[in-house]
């Protein structure tokens, strides 16, 4: 195995990107790799309004695109590669492995491997994919003013979603599979007083309709085993997003939900030199620009600590 790298970051997207593009401008010679989703959830997004420098709007792919050319332009070594393997030395350095079996040395680890949204496994969720269909209400809703949308869910992010639809769209059908929701009493009064959300209890989606895009969704009454349609433009799906962070289970502190946790104010996680950005460890915000924000501070902080080591 050769010499240690100062920095090797993991997991691509927004957090990763900007991670590898300070890292870069700082001499820190990063290799990135890709990771289990290359570019991350704004790979599945098609038009992106709300991040910064954009004013007419980018496709997801494309602002991926572009930060992966920033990064490589300053010397970024990117590998289009998972890592399978993470342990930590006694020497303080990190050793990683690649899922072809090499082992690769670090002083220091940026960990951006994102979260997942959860979907319903439907086929027809699959077809209709930013075509309607979105698991974002926040990135996509604007999208959709003035029109009626259904949103799956039942827990205090659905019902947060749920609210914020509630401000641009005509109607919002909220599909709850339970006679009660699980999200805490305040959220639940909150959405139960705004008039345009109709909460439909006991209800499961049996299919999202429509032609070119998202025209009405199929639910089903479990109780009473009735059938309608409702009209709707959009449909967004709020059961939750799994972080990808079981690889760095037993090794590094995380909740019970499986995200990251990071100490105040910083990026650095209980292991000394491995940091985590973007939504590996946020579970609230889970917007482009936020993980860009933190996977800068990671940089910075892994910056510091290899000064302070005395390694650069």
């Amino acid at each position: 195995m050769s010499a240690p790298l100062n920095c090797v970051i993991i997991g691509s997207g927004p957090a990763g990107y900007t991670a590898a593009i300070y890292a870069a401008r700082a001499n820190m010679n990063p290799v990135l790799y890709t990771g289990k989703e290359p570019g991350g959830q704004l790979m599945i997004t098609t038009d992106v309004e709300n991040f910064p420098g954009y004013p007419q709007g980018v496709m997801g792919p494309q602002m991926m695109e572009d930060l992966k050319n920033q990064a490589e332009r300053f010397g970024t070594k990117i590998i289009s590669e998972f890592i399978v393997g993470i342990k930590q030395e006694d020497n303080g350095s990190h050793t990683l492995v690649s899922e072809t079996g090499e082992e690769i040395a670090a002083h220091t680890v940026i960990i951006s491997t994102g979260a997942s949204a959860k979907w319903l496994g439907l086929d027809s969720e699959k077809e209709f994919m930013n075509k309607g269909v979105s698991a974002c209400a926040v990135c996509d809703g604007f999208f959709f003013r003035g029109t009626d949308v259904a949103i799956v869910g039942a827990g205090d992010s659905a019902a947060e979603e749920a609210l914020y639809l509630s401000k641009l769209c005509t109607k919002v059908h909220m599909l709850v599979r339970r006679d009660e929701m699980r999200a805490s009493k305040i959220m639940q009064e909150r959405v139960l007083a705004a008039e345009n959300i109709e909460i439909h209890w006991n209800t499961e989606t049996v299919e999202i309709q429509g032609g070119e895009e998202v025209e009405g969704v199929k639910v089903l009454n479990n109780k009473t085993q009735e059938e309608q349609v409702l009209d709707v433009k959009g449909f967004f799906v709020a059961i939750g997003h799994k972080p990808n962070t079981d690889l760095f289970k037993g090794l590094l502190d995380m909740d019970e939900t499986g995200y990251l946790i990071t100490k105040a104010g910083s990026t650095h996680t209980n292991v000394e030199g491995i940091f985590a950005s973007g939504d590996a460890q946020d579970s609230i915000y889970r917007q482009a620009i936020t993980a860009a924000g933190t996977g800068c501070m990671a940089a910075l902080d892994a910056e510091r600590y290899l000064t302070e080591k005395g390694i650069i």
